[in-house]
């Protein structure tokens, strides 16, 4: 595991663009076969619900999206973690669908930055404090790491509801 990107051992040189692509109709379809009192129960203490999850995916597809759009936008940019616990502190009672409405609209968004950044704006610099010096195409890889890793958690909890 890189620690530039703690989610490339999810990705299996699958072409990042069909990962993040893919990835809200995959969220949609593990949704379907759930009820919404299964969507919002957490499987154990401390473990995020099927609907917890999504929202996290929601706010770190804002998050990303800042993330390409600053290092775009400045040269070398320093990017400004965040403690998921903390933000996730917001997401009881927020349904499944409207979080993943949300996560669906960013990420179309986001797709068409990056079909029109990428390659050209592969190699630019960006620093992250935690975990040091990157690209924009690791944000990329990142991004499409932590959809797998999520959609993984998705369909056990879906399987198993």
């Amino acid at each position: 595991m890189s620690d530039i990107n703690p989610y490339d051992k999810f990705l299996d040189s699958v072409p990042l663009d069909a990962i993040l692509e893919s990835t809200p109709g995959v969220i949609a379809q593990y949704l379907q076969g759930l009820t919404a009192e299964a969507a919002s129960t957490p499987p154990a203490p401390g473990k995020w619900s099927p609907a917890e999850i999504v929202c996290h995916l929601a706010d770190c597809e804002l998050v990303f999206g800042f993330r390409l759009r600053q290092t775009l936008a400045e040269d070398a940019p320093i990017i400004q973690p965040f403690d998921q616990d903390k933000w996730s502190a917001t997401y009881r009672g927020i349904p499944a669908g409207q979080a993943l409405q949300v996560f669906s609209a960013l990420r179309s968004w986001n797709l068409t930055l990056l079909r029109a950044a990428l390659p050209a704006a592969a190699g630019r610099p960006v620093t992250h404090p935690e975990r040091g010096a990157m690209t924009f195409q690791t944000i990329v890889e990142t991004m499409a790491g932590h959809d797998i890793n999520h959609l993984k958690q998705l369909e056990r909890l879906a399987a198993t509801a």
